[in-house]
């Protein structure tokens, strides 16, 4: 079982599909009712592994490695055919490993949450489960053309949930997150083939080692130029995902018009993926050609707090301020990285897996809001801590957490992220706590207008949260605070895999 452990866990939501394939439409209540169990072997996989997996090392662990496509491209005087071969390689580490059981434990949820679609359930359900299928295969990759395959196999899916299950504007949102995530993926695909031209081989872990030995004698054609722009051509594609300033105008739109199931999984796991593909191959691959672009790293990541902050502040539509929030705390991410140290990666990471479980929690309870009261806008709502006292108590409990209140999950990943820079850049990482404050400043505002102060009429005599609602609040919540009392969750399975990303041949230390 264990060398197909991770096919089990990457493929299972493939039984789902199976079984509503053959469901008719008209039974709307089974399908949904699959939709959301048929997410449960996935989660119950990760869950174990993550219980089974071992802290101690660094290497790679459920590492599946097979023959998958052998392409003869020539043949040798000695009659030796040559071969373009790709393998098929899973494999998970301490920063993979969390990863997966983050979109696991959202993935379920935001099935949960998909119990109020009100058409084709059916095609949505399908669509859904091929997300996730992606969003897992990502994680679990350790060869450049299956993280390829993979990370593209959650475009399309998106789209379409998008683009027929959105709101009143979610063709064009649809079609700007196609474009710009299309154009990040060219990019992409054009690294990896130079990447792979050089160095012979698309195996994540041996680029690794070829790239980060002094003198290797593949690397000897790479000039420090060649280096510096792949690593640029990486840094744009992952930053357009994640997303940094100024290629940001996408999400926002995606934020504001998708259904909240699906940005539960947009803000929860699709943006992490632009960190992971940063730390694993950005940096992972070129960590001096990282470090000298780390000052510019820590400018975006000031820029992206300091402009998502500001603008927060004046939105008058709680989705567009969580909207920006998620651009302000991705640059926290930015500045744990600029870092180049294990305590500013750690804490990046931690952001990540932190700002994942809060914006589902955020976006979910919008998702609750507006299902009864039809309406995002602060100047429409007030006063929910009355009607809806549960929702409203979770709301504020989510707020405090994305700003940093201690005990929540928000509070260490931020702590670690500002504590690595300050080693480092110390008056970049003085301006960049400037957001810490603004932060506190646009999410109190917007959370206190909505549940506290006059109750305008839509917002009178509305029921609270029911059954199939408390359960994605409890859980994400509950992580968030597992986290913020208990980091060493997070923190036992990150620390060896970090200390082999932080490349001790450029100097850089832990």
């Amino acid at each position: 079982m264990g060398n197909i452990l991770l096919s089990s866990l990457v493929f299972s939501p493939l039984l789902a599909i199976l079984v509503m394939a053959f469901i008719p439409g008209r039974h709307a209540g089974v399908i949904k009712q699959v939709g959301i169990f048929g997410t449960l072997p996935a989660l119950i996989l990760a869950g174990w592994m993550f219980g089974m997996f071992d802290y101690e090392t660094a290497n790679l662990q459920f590492v599946e490695k097979h023959s998958w496509i052998s392409i003869p491209i020539g043949m040798a005087q000695a009659g030796t055919v040559f071969a373009f071969e790709i393998n098929y390689e899973l494999g998970v580490d301490g920063i993979s490993m969390p990863l997966i059981l983050l979109t696991a434990i959202i993935g379920t949820l935001a099935a949960i949450a998909s119990w109020q679609i009100k058409k084709r359930q059916k095609e949505y359900f399908i669509l859904f489960h091929l997300l996730l299928i992606g969003m897992l295969g990502v994680f679990a990759a350790d060869n450049l053309f299956l993280f390829f395959i993979f990370f593209e196999l959650t475009l399309v899916p998106m789209y379409f949930l998008i683009g027929i299950w959105g709101y009143g504007e979610r063709e064009q949102a649809a079609n700007k997150f196609l474009l710009y995530n299309g154009i990040g993926s060219g990019i992409m695909l054009l690294a990896f083939i130079v990447i792979f031209v050089i160095m012979r081989t698309l195996n994540i872990d041996e680029i690794t080692a070829i790239l980060t030995t002094p003198g290797h004698p593949i690397t000897e054609i790479l000039t420090p130029e060649m280096r510096f722009g792949i690593f640029l051509a990486l840094f744009i594609a992952f930053a357009i995902k994640l997303p940094v300033f100024p290629f940001h105008t996408w999400m926002l739109r995606v934020h504001v018009q998708a259904p909240p199931s699906i940005v539960m999984i947009h803000s929860g796991i699709l943006l992490k993926m632009g960190a992971y593909g940063l730390l694993r191959m950005g940096i992972g691959f070129f960590p001096e050609q990282a470090y000298d672009f780390s000052t510019w790293m820590a400018v975006l990541g000031i820029i992206n707090i300091l402009y998502g902050a500001v603008l927060a502040f004046v939105q008058k539509d709680l989705k567009m301020v969580l909207a920006y929030s998620s651009i302000s705390h991705m640059g926290i991410v930015l500045l744990g990285f600029a870092s180049m140290n294990t305590i500013g990666f750690q804490g990046a990471m931690f952001q990540v897996i932190s700002h994942g479980f809060i914006s589902a929690l955020l976006f979910f309870l919008i998702g609750v809001i507006w299902d009864r009261t039809q309406t995002s806008l602060l100047d429409d709502l007030g006063g929910l801590a009355k009607s809806m006292p549960f929702v409203s108590g979770v709301l504020l409990a989510g707020g405090m957490a994305s700003l940093g209140l201690p005990g929540m999950s928000g509070f260490i990943s931020e702590f670690f992220a500002f504590l690595g820079l300050f080693g480092r850049l110390p008056v970049m990482a003085a301006v960049g706590a400037i957001g810490i404050v603004l932060t506190a400043v646009y999410l109190l505002r917007a959370i206190l207008k909505t549940t506290f102060g006059p109750t305008p009429g839509r917002c009178t005599g509305l029921a609270d949260a029911q059954p199939m609602e408390v359960i994605p609040m409890v859980v994400l919540l509950g992580c968030i605070i597992l986290i913020g009392v208990y980091p060493a969750v997070l923190g036992n399975p990150m620390q060896q895999a970090l200390k082999t990303i932080v490349p001790i041949v450029t100097g850089i230390g832990g």
